[in-house]
């Protein structure tokens, strides 16, 4: 979700059931509490999910998950927040999954994991660019992880806390969406990477009943106030 002019905006995946494909729908609220859904904003003849939504020079961008077309790729809004126009592949050739994009230190970075059975997660890579357009050039010790589906798959936006960047990530074994953990990136520059697991992870699991009994797999947090957040998270159940 994303705040512009006094309101939230919020994207998220709706599945076609006639088509058996993801678009991206939209949900409006004054205060974050109450919404109201107003209408798909972007449809493709593909598979689309995991909206990230962001601000860049007074200009909005999305980048929806779109492994189907065997890219990452970028949009932009023509008409905030409901009409959106591709701008080009920022990366493509391979099967990335929920791509994650944050500027830190004058760059721009992506982490994305690759769609790899029998978890569809489990390799972790990142990308670097002086541009958002690119050319995005491949860091030096991607993949990060490999062959770990605990900890690999994107789970929302990165934040940047404190001066360093945290990137949430779905724990994706032995079932899809179990739990969001977090880590904090220490080290980051074209050439060196570390990071090291929050105290509190994992921030977000399966309560055991309701509407998130078993597993939860996304969160998307704003800081709103000084020590204060408002986040969007989700959360699933199995149904028989």
């Amino acid at each position: 979700m994303i705040h512009v002019n006094g309101s939230w905006h919020m994207f998220f995946e709706v599945m076609n059931t006639t088509s058996g494909r993801g678009e991206i729908g939209l949900a409006s609220s004054q205060d974050a509490i109450r919404w109201k859904y107003r209408q798909i904003v972007l449809r493709e003849p593909f598979h689309l999910s995991y909206p990230y939504v962001f601000q860049w020079e007074s200009a909005y961008y999305m980048i929806p998950e779109s492994y189907e077309a065997n890219s990452i790729r970028l949009y932009k809004a023509a008409v905030f927040p409901v009409q959106w126009t591709f701008v080009g592949d920022l990366i493509s050739g391979d099967v990335f999954e929920d791509p994650s994009i944050f500027r830190f230190n004058d760059k721009w970075w992506l982490l994305a994991d690759l769609a790899k059975p029998p978890y569809w997660a489990g390799t972790l890579r990142l990308f670097y660019a002086d541009t958002l357009t690119g050319p995005w050039t491949e860091h030096p010790k991607s993949p990060l992880i490999d062959g770990d589906p605990h900890i690999t798959r994107p789970g929302g936006r990165v934040i940047l806390w404190q001066g360093r960047p945290i990137r949430f990530t779905q724990d994706c074994s032995p079932v899809y969406g179990k739990q969001v953990q977090a880590f904090e990136i220490t080290e980051m520059t074209t050439t060196t990477y570390q990071e090291r697991a929050v105290d509190v992870s994992p921030v977000l699991k399966g309560s055991g009943k309701g509407w998130n009994k078993s597993g939860m797999h996304h969160i998307d947090a704003h800081l709103v106030g000084e020590n204060r957040w408002i986040a969007c998270v989700d959360g699933w159940h199995w149904v028989y």
